[in-house]
């Protein structure tokens, strides 16, 4: 299965063509059966506008930076062939969607179906509950290293939840294929491995956990040793019960 892990920073909250904010930077880890193809795509994009102060303390793409960027729509296509028909992983991905969508629909591209998007901070809220649900929480909850994030960066933050992805959705153990046969020259089924251990494994005994004679001639002694036990007093209820409808308690003294 095809994922793309992406993320996007933006001029602000609220697209809009006239005077809205804008994308300015994407980054997409592309994934196959949750591990890393090594494929990525990452790009900036000139807004067309001023860079709001709030936007640039978060993400640090100050209006120079960008000013020779491309702008969306000569990178539109290249997109949504990276993107291909796989389904999209985004961290608040209404956010990101929001953005990406209202892009190519200026850009005369057709927008990506929500159906296609998969949230992890709807996942992490559902499998945590309770407990806190960013992305640096999440890397702390799983050991992922965020040293270098110093500010938010689309690709640096699309990897760091490419590895969040993966310990929410089972970590690196799933999609093993134990149940699946492994193609290829020379290769073993794992099911086939399971059954050639078995055929050759060495056969033991059981074990008869039984105890001695001298251990019963032991605890026999010991049970006689004991005054006045509780089993009498209980063997004694019984029996009058059976012989009569009114029982008396059971004397505890």
């Amino acid at each position: 299965m095809r994922e793309i892990v992406f993320d996007t920073e933006t001029t602000g909250f609220d697209p809009g063509l006239n005077g809205g904010d804008r994308m300015v930077e994407i980054g997409c880890i592309e994934m196959i059966d949750r591990v890393e193809t090594g494929r990525t795509y990452h790009c900036y994009f000139n807004p067309q506008k001023a860079m709001p102060q709030g936007a640039f303390e978060v993400h640090g793409l100050s209006d120079q930076f960008l000013s020779d960027k491309p702008l969306f729509a000569a990178k539109a296509q290249e997109l949504v062939e990276f993107l291909g028909d796989a389904n999209l992983v985004a961290h608040n991905a209404s956010f990101d969607f929001k953005f990406l969508n209202a892009e190519l629909e200026w850009a005369g591209v057709k927008p990506i179906s929500y159906d296609r998007m998969v949230d992890t901070l709807a996942i992490a809220r559902s499998k945590h509950p309770g407990a806190q649900a960013s992305l640096d929480a999440l890397c702390t909850r799983y050991g992922v290293d965020r040293s270098q994030r110093v500010k938010h960066g689309a690709l640096l933050d699309a990897e760091l939840l490419t590895q969040v992805y993966i310990e929410l959705t089972g970590g690196r153990q799933i999609g093993l294929g134990l149940d699946n046969d492994v193609k290829g020259d020379g290769a073993e089924s794992s099911t086939g491995s399971m059954n050639a251990y078995a055929a050759n494994r060495i056969f033991r005994e059981p074990r008869r956990f039984r105890p001695s004679d001298d251990e019963l001639a032991a605890h026999g002694e010991f049970i006689k040793a004991i005054d006045n036990p509780a089993w009498h007093k209980l063997a004694a209820h019984h029996r009058l019960a059976n012989a009569s409808e009114t029982v008396p308690p059971i004397n505890k003294n």
